[in-house]
This record gives structure tokens, sequence and C-alpha cells, in this order.
């Protein structure tokens, strides 16, 4: 299965914000919009980073509450990783466990076009093995 499928499945909206949106303001909108991570972008096309969960907590062990008034910039992963819209989702669950990134943007000759969660593909995974287990039951049942 391409990452495109899941893109079909779970929408192409990414929520993206500025390099000098503020941690406080980062913070907001992942709370408001019940969501892991933003990418990190100047105009919502071009990926520069990506600011999660996982970099804030880190940010307010190292900086304290001072953290928040700090832009993003400062805090983003900037050597994110990419995905294509082409790429089997195999091969970015591997991409996945390698970079430790639980949120990779789609890009597509050079423009955001989606992201995907470990929980996308998860859900994913899930779904092909109960198909393959229902073909198998009924390959079975056929037999006997």
């Amino acid at each position: 299965m391409k990452v495109d499928a899941i893109l079909r499945i779970k929408g192409r909206n990414v929520e993206t914000t500025p390099p000098g949106t503020t941690i406080a303001a980062a913070i907001d909108a992942l709370r408001t919009l019940d969501i892991g991570a933003l990418v990190v972008s100047p105009d919502g096309h071009r990926v520069e980073g990506v600011i999660s969960e996982r970099e804030i907590v880190r940010g307010f062990s190292r900086y304290g509450p001072g953290l928040l008034g700090m832009p993003v910039e400062r805090l983003m992963v900037q050597r994110v990783p990419v995905c294509g819209p082409e790429d089997s989702v195999k091969d970015v669950m591997r991409q996945m466990t390698l970079t430790r990134q639980r949120h990779i943007p789609v890009v597509e000759d050079g423009w955001l076009v989606g992201i995907v969660s470990i929980g996308d593909m998860v859900k994913n995974r899930l779904e092909e093995l109960e198909q393959e287990v229902v073909l198998l039951r009924e390959a079975y049942i056929a037999r006997r």
C-alpha cells in the first residue's frame, strides 16, 4: 500500500505554523486542534521543520517556563524526514522507526501535500492484517 491511499482516507489537510510562532501559541494550537505536531512552514507549502509535543517537553526540561516565549524554530526538528505519496507504507514505517519521528510530512515536487503519523501507519497495518485474516479464513472454509 502507498502513502497516497492513507491520505485519501484521512485527508490532505496539514496544520502548519510559521517559524516565528511562539511555543505558547504552538501549544495552544496543538491542544485546540487535538493533534501531536505542527509542520513549521513560512508559507504553508514548504517544510522547514516539525514541532511536536516531544520537542516541547524536552524544551521545558532544558529551558523551563521561559520556553513559552521562544519561537518554534528554536526547538523544531530541522532535518525532518519526508516521504512522497508514492512511497510504500512499509518504507515509511521503517523510516519512522529509524529516525524516531512520529510525524512525517508528505511532499510532492517540493510542496507539502499531507502528513502521516505513526497512528495512521498502525491503523493501516491493522486493517491490512484484518483483511488477510478474513481471506485466509474464507480460503480455509472453502477447502473443507
